[in-house]
Order: C-alpha cells, then sequence, then structure tokens
C-alpha cells in the first residue's frame, strides 16, 4: 500500500534528522475556544490523505467550518492534545448518549505526531471522564478509508458492534467498548 505523499515526507524528513521533534508526553486538556484554529488545522491535516476518498459532504462534516466547531462545542467536550508550544497535535470530542454511554467523534492526530502515543493518551482521558460519569459504554464510528483507525480502535478494546449505517453516502462502522 502506497503512502500519501504528506506522510511519505514526513518519513523521508525523519530518517534525515530535520523532521519535528517530539518532545515528552503532550499535554491533555479541555478545549477552549481558542483552540478552534489549531483543532480545525489537526482535523485537516490528519484526513487530507483521506479527502478523495470521502464524498464531499462526509468530508466537510468530518473536518468541521468554523460553524460547525461552534456546535461540537455547544454538544460535546473536546480535548486536546498541546506539544510544548501549545500547538495543538490531537483532538477528541465526545458526549454522553445517555446514562450509561458515551458517544466519541472527531478523533485525530496530526501526521508528524500518528505513532507517538497521543491517540492513545486522548482515548485513555475521554474514557477516564466517562467511567467519572457513570458510563459503563462508549461507542464511536468510523468509514471503511480509515483502516489504521480500525486497528487503533480494535487494539484498545472496542469492537464492531454490526451497526452500519449511511455517513453523507459512505458506510459508517459502529464500534463500542465496554468501560
Amino acid at each position: 500500500m502506497a503512502l500519501a505523499p504528506q506522510r511519505r515526507r514526513i518519513r523521508l524528513l525523519r530518517w534525515l534528522g530535520t523532521a519535528p521533534v517530539k518532545q515528552s508526553t503532550p499535554q491533555i486538556r479541555r478545549a477552549t475556544h481558542d483552540d478552534t484554529a489549531g483543532i480545525l488545522d489537526c482535523l485537516r491535516a490528519a484526513f487530507n490523505e483521506y479527502q478523495q476518498d470521502y464524498t464531499e459532504r462526509a468530508y466537510c462534516d468530518t473536518v468541521l467550518t468554523p460553524e460547525s466547531i461552534e456546535a461540537r462545542f455547544l454538544s460535546s467536550t473536546i480535548f486536546v492534545a498541546t506539544d510544548a508550544m501549545l500547538r495543538v497535535m490531537g483532538t477528541v470530542s465526545f458526549r454522553q448518549a445517555d446514562e450509561q454511554e458515551g458517544h466519541i467523534r472527531g478523533m485525530a492526530v496530526r501526521p508528524e505526531w500518528q505513532g507517538a502515543g497521543v491517540a492513545a493518551q486522548l482515548l485513555q482521558c475521554v474514557e477516564s471522564e466517562l467511567r467519572n460519569r457513570k458510563c459503563s459504554r462508549v461507542s464511536l464510528d468510523t468509514t471503511a478509508p480509515l483502516q489504521r483507525a480500525m486497528r487503533f480502535y480494535e487494539r484498545n478494546g472496542y469492537q464492531r458492534s454490526g451497526k452500519v449505517t449511511d455517513f453523507f453516502g459512505m458506510t459508517l462502522i459502529e464500534y463500542i467498548k465496554k468501560l
């Protein structure tokens, strides 16, 4: 499977020793409206290589707009992972769907930080918050092009529920995990 141009570039820069230096553990915190531009940039960077695999409406709903991120702030809790310079390296949002279940949306990590444990730390933070809220289950949805994400979720204890729905003309696959 061919690597996307951006991922090839990052691997080349790492090999040459000129890639962004990954310092110690990122800071995970609740996002504020001041993080909006960083979150939007992170989402675009993370999903750019998949844009051709998405329908236009599905892609727009995934990477958000200034208006739709405002709606996300109102309906969900958003976490960001930031580096030492306070740049957004990764993001995730979640909401409590009902008394027992939380639902995750918008998990993204900038390509240069993928594989560095940022997604796992964001996921652990969400799961911890949902346990504190007495949720016993968490769900999330993903699309078929995101095979790497599916493997990540499965390694972290998520299983396909069997529920498949339409997401603006794309197949949306539900994953669940008992907390």
